[in-house]
């Protein structure tokens, strides 16, 4: 079964407290989203650790539950 927005926000949410979150069904089936998410904790670290941190923070699941995510990060400005 498929992710849904709300459970990938939490987890992202959870993982990395502080953080706003923006989450976009891509394509209305429950399986291919874009995440926004901009967070202190990504401020001084690069891009993939950025990344890093959102795929860790959904425990294993990119590729097998949640079969796509177009991932945007960044520090506050």
């Amino acid at each position: 079964m498929p992710m849904s927005a709300d459970e990938i926000q939490t987890m992202i949410a959870a993982a990395i407290p502080g953080a706003t979150i923006e989450i976009t069904d891509l394509a209305g089936d429950g399986d291919h989203y874009a995440a926004r998410v901009v967070a202190e904790a990504f401020r001084g670290k690069s891009r993939p650790q950025q990344h890093r941190m959102v795929y860790e923070a959904l425990g294993g699941r990119m590729g097998g539950v949640l079969h796509a995510l177009q991932l945007t990060t960044a520090a506050p400005e």
